[in-house]
């Protein structure tokens, strides 16, 4: 069962995240933060389609991720579901086309092998 939930955790969260991304992009930048201006955005968003695919998404990430913490000891599972880090920063480079340099390869690599020693 724990790990159907890190799955559960990961997958739809690092869906949500690339939905999320995608449809900000499309979107663009948030340039006015006040009350009417936020109201704004948020009527824009709501018929975003990413945006309203990432959010259910994101949803049942968090609704696993709090089932999990309820059965798996908490220094096992955020770190498990830390592998999402290494599956979203492939995926932005290959479905969203980010500029990933060395430096964040690295970085997650640092992940992996972390999580990696956390299994053993």
């Amino acid at each position: 069962m724990i790990t159907l939930l890190v799955a559960l955790v990961v997958i739809p969260g690092t869906l949500g995240d690339l939905l999320n991304s995608y449809g900000m992009k499309r979107h663009g930048e948030v340039a006015d933060w006040s009350p009417r201006g936020l109201m704004r955005l948020a009527g824009q968003l709501v018929r975003n389609p990413y945006i309203m695919a990432g959010i259910p998404a994101m949803a049942i990430s968090f609704f696993a991720l709090m089932s999990l913490i309820s059965e798996a000891n908490l220094s096992f599972a955020i770190p498990m579901t830390a592998s999402s880090y290494i599956l979203e920063t492939a995926l932005a480079k290959w479905l969203l086309g980010e500029r990933v340099d060395w430096h964040r390869w690295a970085g997650t690599c640092l992940v992996a092998v972390g999580v990696a020693l956390l299994s053993l």
